[in-house]
């Protein structure tokens, strides 16, 4: 018995008014499980490490690794502008990212699809992904005898609100699938846990590098873009595939456990 924790990254929004706009039609969740002490003793330290081997480190601004920030090379970030630094950055990356020890699920929404499928009531964009991931992670933690809570970085006023009610939504009612007596056997706590990416958290750090290349590979499998493109996250979703995404516990299947498109 051990105590997980589900970090959660967002990709795109949850409107569905610009659902038909293509740069807009597509929001992701992505969830990371991780061990806490194993996030404690071996993450977070060894995350830490490879920032200090990289960058240069003022001791009151920690550096916090952001996907967007590292591909345009902005300062702190700036070294990788060297291509034999950001050459190797990256071999020491990738490898991390194979050796810790974490689970991924990603779960995309259509909204546009959704938007038409459900064309009298809408189910939120946000709340049905958040649903789906969270439906996985309890049974994650029924199945393995383990108890866990759940953590996604804050935005700040409505937003905050929006995924806290969510959440103590999912966790008071359960769902179709999964009872509410289930959801409140093994969360640990009836409120989410928000934090700002100031915090310096490593879960939420290691889901914002892997969130957007699960969330294109899912879109490239389903033909739902056009990206012929050879990119880095194709590296990281390999690692993926190869051990990191949720499977079915006898089969192995990643599809629909790690990997999942709705509606």
């Amino acid at each position: 018995m051990a105590l997980y924790r589900i970090y959660i990254d967002e990709v795109g929004n949850h409107d569905l008014t610009h659902a038909d706009d293509p740069n807009q039609r597509f929001l992701s969740l992505t969830g990371v499980i991780l061990e806490s002490r194993y996030t404690l003793e071996t993450l977070q330290p060894e995350m830490n490490n490879l920032k200090q081997t990289f960058f240069q480190r003022d001791p009151d601004e920690p550096i916090i690794f952001h996907r967007k920030e590292l591909i345009n090379k902005r300062p702190p970030f700036h070294p990788l502008r060297n291509p034999i630094i950001e050459q190797q950055f990256n071999t020491d990356l990738l490898l991390a990212l194979a050796r810790w020890n974490y689970r991924v699920i990603t779960v995309v929404i259509d909204k546009r699809a959704h938007r038409d499928q459900y064309a009298i009531w809408h189910y939120h964009p946000y709340h049905y992904c958040l649903a789906v991931i969270l439906e996985r992670f309890v049974l994650f933690l029924h199945y393995n005898n383990h108890y866990g809570d759940v953590m996604v970085e804050s935005r700040g006023g409505q937003e905050d609100s929006k995924l806290k009610d969510s959440y103590a939504r999912l966790y008071r009612q359960g769902t179709d699938h999964i009872p509410s007596e289930r959801w409140q056997e093994r969360l640990t706590s009836s409120q989410l846990k928000l934090k700002p990416k100031s915090a310096n958290i490593a879960g939420l750090q290691l889901a914002d590098l892997i969130a957007h290349p699960s969330r294109r590979e899912i879109l490239l499998e389903n033909r739902l873009i056009v990206d012929s493109r050879d990119t880095f996250g194709d590296q990281i979703c390999a690692i993926l595939r190869q051990s990191k995404y949720h499977r079915h516990g006898r089969t192995g299947q990643i599809e629909g456990f790690g990997k999942k498109l709705l509606p």
